[in-house]
């Protein structure tokens, strides 16, 4: 399946000042795969991958120094076979496994600047709170669940691909039934590899919804690997709370009452520094950049992934897909989690949204994006209609915004007197292209 990070291996293979990379992301988003497919494309199969968790016995070649030279001569050995620099890719797969690996990656950058060097690994976070980390020596890309775009060419749909990714170009009615529909698949599919490879060769959501589940269990196994941190049961059962409040502000006391806050504030941290969720902060639009502006105490949140998403909130526990439009189901929040997808994958940026600060106000906008030193609020809304309330007062409280984008389900249009640009909810991961 064609991955939107192949092109960005390729940049980095012909860059003239080329780093180590460090690809990071949620486990089973597919890190691995597509560091081998581009090896087959791009080095003639001539990769030699190094993987720690399942070859622990190689940590030891680390321990002794961090002389690059040293440690492809024993890598060699370990593999019978010689690595070529400027021929070759060295790939260290699950590389949190092996802490003195992540360290000797500014070595290969400063002693073999040859040698195509990538490293993937989940869970990095962890790994990387108790050691010098190289910044600077090496090249980070973070890697998510497949988007929407990556799932029509998976499913063989390259022109209706290539059409969303050109949103000045208005569709027709049907057209634009064809991509909802499309879109509509991907709410239940969601965008693990495995799910939607299932759902490319069987044809069957039932089948998707069984490995969402099979991913879910091994997730919660990893719990293992950090609940020295934390309270386990607390970790499952913040983790199903957070799925099922995505879009809503979120209060640590009101994800789970049986534990206290210092406990399910632990528990949160340490699933959002595994990627299990993206926390969505509120910020002001007064003026960029955003990061500078937020509220700490003010946030709602991003989950992994849609398919996972609606699996924990039993959905479609029945194994029976609704007939209705599901934008506008569960009171649209998976048209604000597909948003906020699809921004998280396109703009590689955090994200905030825009909450009124005066007491007892509900007023939000949805996200708050930031290009080149605009303020841009988007607002998403299930069906085909819906109150902008909220929109026009932050557009009239905040003079400097110059332009909001307002998603529907089918929706095209332009109020230039109120600053206000409609597009289809399926054009989010684009619209900052137009």
């Amino acid at each position: 399946m064609k991955r939107i990070i192949a092109d960005k291996l390729v940049n980095w293979k012909t860059n003239s000042i080329r780093k180590p990379l460090l690809i990071r992301g949620a486990r089973q988003v597919g890190k691995t795969y597509s560091v081998m497919e581009f090896a087959k494309s791009h080095f003639n199969g001539n990769v030699h991958c190094i993987n720690f968790e399942k070859n622990p016995e190689l940590h030891s070649i680390f321990d002794r120094n961090f002389d690059s030279r040293r440690i492809l001569a024993e890598l060699e050995l370990v593999l019978n076979k010689r690595i070529l620099p400027g021929n070759d890719l060295l790939f260290f797969d699950e590389i949190q496994e092996c802490p003195k690996a992540i360290m000797a990656l500014r070595y290969f950058y400063e002693e073999n600047p040859e040698l195509h060097l990538i490293a993937a690994g989940s869970l990095l976070e962890f790994a990387m709170k108790d050691i010098s980390f190289p910044i600077g020596r090496l090249q980070m890309l973070f890697m998510h669940p497949m988007t929407f775009e990556e799932f029509l060419i998976a499913n063989g749909k390259e022109l209706l691909a290539e059409k969303i990714r050109q949103p000045e170009n208005q569709l027709s009615d049907t057209i634009i039934t064809i991509v909802n529909d499309e879109m509509y698949k991907y709410f239940v599919v969601g965008g693990m590899p495995e799910c939607v490879e299932a759902f490319v060769n069987t044809g069957s959501f039932v089948e998707a919804i069984n490995i969402q589940t099979d991913l879910i269990a091994s997730l919660r196994q990893d719990f293992s690997k950090y609940a020295g941190h934390s309270d386990k049961q607390c970790l499952n059962s913040v983790l199903s709370t957070v799925a099922r409040k995505t879009g809503e502000q979120i209060k640590y006391s009101r994800l789970d009452e049986s534990y206290t806050n210092p406990t399910i504030k632990k528990a949160f941290e340490l699933l959002e520094t595994a990627r299990l969720f993206t926390k969505v902060v509120a910020a002001s639009p007064a003026g960029a950049p955003l990061g500078a502006s937020i509220s700490e105490k003010k946030f709602k949140t991003v989950f992994l992934d849609i398919g996972l998403l609606s699996n924990l909130c039993g959905y479609y526990s029945d194994k029976k897909m609704p007939k209705q439009n599901l934008a506008a189901a569960y009171n649209g929040k998976l048209a604000e989690q597909f948003a906020g997808q699809e921004l998280r994958a396109s703009t590689s940026e955090n994200l905030y949204y825009w909450s009124r600060e005066a007491r007892g106000s509900s007023a939000e906008t949805d996200y708050l994006i930031e290009k080149e030193g605009e303020i841009i609020p988007v607002e998403v809304k299930s069906g085909k209609s819906g109150s902008l309330k909220s929109l026009h007062l932050l557009l009239h409280t905040f003079s400097n915004i110059k332009r909001a984008f307002v998603f529907t389900e089918d929706k095209y249009g332009e109020l230039p007197e109120q600053k206000i640009k409609f597009l289809p909810l399926f054009n989010i991961g684009s619209f900052l292209n137009s």
